[in-house]
Formats: C-alpha cells, sequence, structure tokens
C-alpha cells in the first residue's frame, strides 16, 4: 500500500463501496460528483490498479477496493472506540448528553423529568432526538436511549426501569354494554382505530390485525399520539398506552392492561461511557424518577 494514502483516501473509497456510486459517496461526504471522480482516479493510479468495476448498475468493489474499505471501516470504528474512551474520562457533570426517546414518552413522561434534571445539573446541556427508530448507541448516534423494547440490545448496558402497558380504550360516555361486559369480543363489533402499516411491528397494533375485521377499522395513524386523539374524538376504541390514555380525562379504559401488548422499558447508554459524569448522573437522576412513575408506566394508578 503507497505510504502517501491520507485517512481522506480510505474515507472516499468506504463511501463509495457504501453507496455503490459516485453520487451517494458525494453526498454523504459532502463534495460534489467531480471531486469524487477526481479524486477516485488519482487513488487508482497512486495505487496502480482499480478500486472498482464501473458497471450500469453502479461501481463495484475489486479485491483491492474492498479490502481498501474494510480497513477504513476498521480505522472508523477504532477512531469512534477512541472518542467513545475519551468522553468516559470526563472529570465533571457538565457538557452535552444526547438522549433519543420517542415522541410519546417525550411528551407524556420526560419532558417535566428533564426540565428537573436541569435545575439540578445546569452545566450539562440536553440533545434530544424524538423518533421510533432504532439509533445506534455505539456509533455515538445517542449517547443515552430511554426506548420500550423486549430486547434491548446484549452490547448496551442500564436497566429496566419498568414493563410498559397497554389496555383497550374508548371515548368517557362509551363505556361498556352488558354485552359487552358478558363477552368482551363483541368489542371487535365496534369501530376501531389502529397503528399503520409503519408501527406494524408494535404488539398492538398485531393484536387489532389478527381479532378486528377489516372494515370495522375506521382509521390507522402512523403516530400513537395520533391514534390517542382519534379514540378521544370518538372514531372508535383501541389499544392506547396506559401512560397516556390514563392522563385524559376523555378516555375511559375499556379493558385491563393486556400482557400481550407489554413490553419493557429501558434506560441505556454504551459501556464506555457509562462512567462519564454527566452520563451517570443523567441515568441516575432520571432512572430514579421513571421508577416513581412505575405505577403510571404501568397503569396500575
Amino acid at each position: 500500500m503507497n505510504s502517501n494514502l491520507a485517512w481522506d483516501d480510505f474515507r472516499l473509497i468506504k463511501a463509495i463501496a457504501d453507496h455503490d456510486g459516485l453520487t451517494g459517496a458525494a453526498n454523504a461526504l459532502g463534495v460534489n460528483h467531480s471531486t469524487v471522480f477526481r479524486r477516485l482516479g488519482q487513488i487508482e493510479e497512486q495505487l496502480g490498479l482499480p478500486l472498482f468495476e464501473r458497471r450500469k448498475t453502479g461501481y463495484v468493489a475489486t479485491v483491492a477496493g474492498t479490502e481498501m474499505a474494510a480497513l477504513a471501516n476498521r480505522m472508523d470504528e477504532d477512531v469512534t472506540a477512541f472518542g467513545l474512551r475519551l468522553a468516559g474520562r470526563d472529570v465533571a457533570p457538565s457538557g452535552e448528553v444526547r438522549v433519543t426517546t420517542t415522541d410519546t414518552l417525550y411528551l407524556n413522561v420526560l419532558l417535566p423529568i428533564f426540565a428537573t434534571f436541569r435545575q439540578a445539573h445546569p452545566l450539562i446541556r440536553l440533545d434530544v432526538v424524538i423518533g421510533n427508530q432504532t439509533l445506534n448507541l455505539s456509533k455515538r448516534d445517542a449517547d443515552i436511549a430511554i426506548r420500550a423494547n423486549d430486547s434491548p440490545g446484549e452490547t448496551l448496558v442500564g436497566r429496566r426501569l419498568a414493563t410498559l402497558n397497554w389496555a383497550i380504550y374508548g371515548r368517557t360516555g362509551d363505556g361498556l354494554t352488558p354485552a359487552e361486559q358478558a363477552d368482551p369480543k363483541v368489542l371487535y363489533q365496534r369501530d376501531w382505530v389502529a397503528l399503520g402499516d409503519q408501527l406494524g411491528y408494535v404488539k398492538a397494533a398485531r393484536y387489532v390485525r389478527e381479532r378486528v375485521a377489516p372494515e370495522r377499522i375506521a382509521l390507522r395513524s402512523s403516530a400513537v399520539l395520533g391514534m390517542t386523539e382519534a379514540v378521544e374524538q370518538g372514531l372508535g376504541i383501541g389499544p392506547l398506552p396506559c401512560f397516556i390514555a390514563d392522563q385524559r380525562p376523555g378516555l375511559v379504559r375499556l379493558m385491563p392492561p393486556d400482557p400481550e401488548f407489554s413490553t419493557g422499558l429501558w434506560i441505556l447508554t454504551h459501556p464506555d461511557i457509562r462512567h462519564a459524569p454527566r452520563v451517570r448522573a443523567f441515568m441516575d437522576f432520571c432512572g430514579n424518577e421513571l421508577a416513581k412513575k412505575r405505577g403510571l408506566i404501568e397503569g396500575t394508578g
């Protein structure tokens, strides 16, 4: 390997391999297409062998290109690991903590806890990433995750705070009829609201899909909060997290929490930064505050 190659050369080859072409690599690196094309030619000329085969379907790495991209990936992982180790040596609870969680937990449970945390630790700044996708803590997409999951990841550390329970809710005033009290299956004859395909993996979505006829589903929503609003407006009944629905006077629980819907609620971080003062301060504070709200989260009061 030519000793004049720089780290940026490895990054460029890795970007082309990752995106199967120059356009995606240029976008990922924040440069224009012609720059990537010209630099690739210079690297191949410098090495004296091709790194990619040009095909109609895109750029396919040769053996040399594959090896160079793999080496770049290992270098990237080493740099990331080094950053994580340095982050773990912070000496004071200050700096930024990046937290990922869902919109439902953020709005209904976490925001007051974050406000109290900031009062206790004014030198720590919070960067909150809202979304249902699972961010990669190993790659520092986030420092801490507060997520509902049955399989939080073997490479992460943290603790299980509670069981996040769901139940079937309807609009207040539309309680159970005598027939529904005698046989809850009669509820399937009502109009329902359900989660859309984007959240089809959620247990509550599978429950409705397997038990309620399609023509009885009045509305599907890509967001749990949207489904909650729909139930409250009387579009139908549906499964909702207890920590959301039990805080709304306009909703009434029609059935007790169903274990089929339940997931664990976790607070997690990466092992390399768990002893960083800012991370430890956040984990301890928020973990303890969330444990106090176990009754709300589990739907027991």
